[in-house]
């Protein structure tokens, strides 16, 4: 077991493409997308000029603690506030992660 980062980004629907695009660019091999329903408050209904839409998808990245930073930024470029996405990105950590990289090799 090893310690990683759990990436979250959180997009308009219909982007997590963007996300995954930008996360591979830097190193991510993979995530898990779910819907999800934003509850923003109704005043607030474009930021930047780019409608807060209520529908959501939150994308879940596990990568090693190595290239977070890098994926980060990266998903930011492709998917962050000032894009179509109009997404938010960041990180928590994980403290044991199994079946990705060098753990993957050893299970079998």
């Amino acid at each position: 077991m090893k310690k990683g980062e759990m990436i979250v980004a959180i997009v308009n629907k219909g982007n997590a493409d963007l996300v995954m695009e930008g996360a591979k660019k830097a190193g991510a091999t993979g995530g898990t997308v779910f819907n999800a329903h934003g509850t923003a408050n109704k005043e607030i209904r474009s930021f930047f000029g780019i409608p807060v839409l209520p529908e959501k998808e939150m994308i879940f990245i596990i990568v090693d603690n190595k290239i977070k930073d890098a994926v980060l930024l990266s998903i930011y470029k492709a998917a962050g506030i000032e894009t179509k996405g109009a997404g938010i990105v960041f990180s928590l950590p994980v403290e044991n992660v199994m079946g990705i990289g060098e753990d993957k090799k050893e299970d079998k």
